[in-house]
């Protein structure tokens, strides 16, 4: 059985391009976090950027860095994980149809809306003929993909798969998580520690990986194993853990950092507050989407942030969730949970 490591980590977030959360000071969360938008003329001709969704044009640049840092390998899969897909262009396409009366529409925002769009332009970009697809499942769309990316690897003899994680905020979507709350309301305090309100603080990002069975000297970290679950009981979320990590060998003493996926809402908050009291209590506890706000596929960032406090061997300030320093950066595991419904766990270990 071959291994899984991360060879190039790609990203577009609400931070800034060149922001590194070891030594940067961060932008502050805010209800509603738009990404950086990088240049992309130097990828994407300018007649196609303009025709193009955010999501996409995110995608493809986080892509390709990825490929860039990883020396370009010949692809075998391209996945993808995407819970809304390019939702700006649905939304544009269903405005259209009324404005016009459901005449003379141009399907071109239609085309592009669709989930496995953002796939499909990167395997263009990229010239990659290979084993293409993308999932939509809500919190774990992301988690969906980066679990296919490790049995290819594990199992089907590929070599290198790009895995990539992309949500986009839309205009009249958002106003519709408002009306629900599942965004805070405006104006509303920000707590990821101690939350007290409803709702998350909206973001959009893209964030891809290459996973590749042969590990590189610029190696970040390797994948042991991925699991998710769409329900669980709410009188034992810990056993879900707990019995990963059995099924890994491993005891909770063995993790050296746990990742949480906090996102300031008080109704989400207790999933991770019984996992602190129960099994994690005198352990270092990390978190991240402070810094990349929350949407479907957050829990990429979180990849992103452990795979490299990993190859660095550094637990910045920035991102600890409580006070306990650990004594080794050897494993790590990331716990992230969606909506009380999807539920996910990933084990990284040094390389």
């Amino acid at each position: 059985m071959k291994n899984c490591y991360i060879n190039g980590i790609g990203s577009v977030s609400i931070q800034t391009i060149d922001f590194d959360f070891f030594e940067s000071e961060a932008i502050e969360i805010q209800i509603l976090n738009k990404a950086q938008q990088p240049s992309y003329k130097e990828l994407i001709a300018p007649a196609m950027s303009r025709r193009m969704a955010k999501g996409i044009k995110m995608s493809i640049y986080a892509a390709k860095q990825a490929m860039n840092e990883a020396e370009s390998p010949t692809l075998d899969a391209i996945l993808t994980g995407t819970s809304l897909g390019c939702i700006e262009d649905s939304e544009k396409f269903l405005e259209a149809i009324i404005e016009n009366e459901e005449q003379f529409l141009t399907p071109t925002a239609f085309i592009q809306s669709t989930h496995n769009t953002v796939a499909a332009q990167i395997a263009l970009q990229l010239q990659c003929k290979a084993y293409n697809f993308t999932y939509v499942n809500g919190g774990n769309s992301f988690e969906s993909a980066l679990f296919d990316g490790l049995l290819q690897l594990k199992f089907n003899n590929a070599e290198n798969i790009l895995v990539g994680g992309v949500d986009e905020i839309a205009p009249y979507t958002y106003s519709m998580f408002e009306m629900i709350g599942r965004v805070k309301k405006e104006n509303t305090p920000i707590d990821f520690r101690n939350p007290d309100s409803s709702g998350v603080p909206y973001a959009e990002g893209a964030n891809f990986f290459v996973l590749s069975s042969e590990k590189s000297p610029e190696s970040y970290a390797e994948i042991l194993d991925v699991t998710l679950m769409n329900e669980l009981p709410q009188d034992d979320y810990s056993g879900f853990v707990t019995d990963f990590l059995s099924q890994n060998n491993l005891k909770t003493e063995d993790i050296d950092v746990v990742f949480f996926g906090v996102n300031a809402d008080k109704n989400q908050q207790p999933f991770y507050d019984e996992l602190t009291q129960k099994l994690f209590n005198q352990m270092p506890i990390a978190y991240y989407q402070h810094l990349s706000g929350s949407y479907d596929t957050a829990s990429a960032y979180g990849l992103k942030v452990a795979a490299e406090v990993l190859k660095k061997q550094s637990y910045p300030e920035q991102i600890q969730w409580n006070d306990v320093k650990p004594t080794q950066l050897q494993r790590v595991l990331l716990i992230h949970q969606s909506l009380q419904a999807d539920y996910s766990l990933v084990l990284l270990s040094k390389c």
